[in-house]
């Protein structure tokens, strides 16, 4: 069964109760579980990765490429900063979803800007928690075309 990592970034160990006007009441575990049920429906395995650091994002990126089929990432506010993490994707060559948990294009001009986009497959932003199973049906269709 293939497997996909799951990485987020820096803040989100605080979603449910960080600005839940923007990003809702779901906690970083509601949606860790709500992905490993999906997952199992769509027959892939799911692997978590949560940091706040940048260079363990990369770690995790680089240790992707031997053990799993797909990256689906929430970088955070590093989407809209790091050079070095979109390096990172571009290197271990895995397809990589892009997934924010609002529309970053409607709030503020510094958020209209990935540097993860080029490097990814496809950007899901909007849709809240779903976003992240959305995320993981675009990677399963990817990986075993069927």
């Amino acid at each position: 069964m293939a497997s996909v990592l799951v990485l987020n970034g820096p803040n989100l160990n605080l979603l449910g109760t960080r600005q839940p006007d923007v990003y809702g009441t779901t906690t970083l575990r509601d949606i860790e579980d709500m992905c490993r049920v999906h997952a199992s429906k769509i027959g892939i395995d799911v692997v978590f990765v949560q940091s706040n650091y940048e260079g363990a994002l990369i770690e995790a990126v680089h240790e992707a490429r031997e053990t799993h089929a797909g990256i689906v990432i929430n970088a955070g506010a590093y989407t809209h900063t790091s050079i070095a993490l979109m390096d990172a994707i571009a290197s271990v060559e895995l397809p990589t979803v892009e997934i924010h948990l609002s529309n970053i294009h409607a709030r503020e001009p510094f958020r209209h800007v990935s540097y993860i986009a080029p490097v990814a497959i496809g950007q899901i932003c909007g849709f809240g928690a779903h976003g992240y199973m959305m995320a993981l049906d675009a990677l399963a269709l990817r990986i075993n075309p069927k």
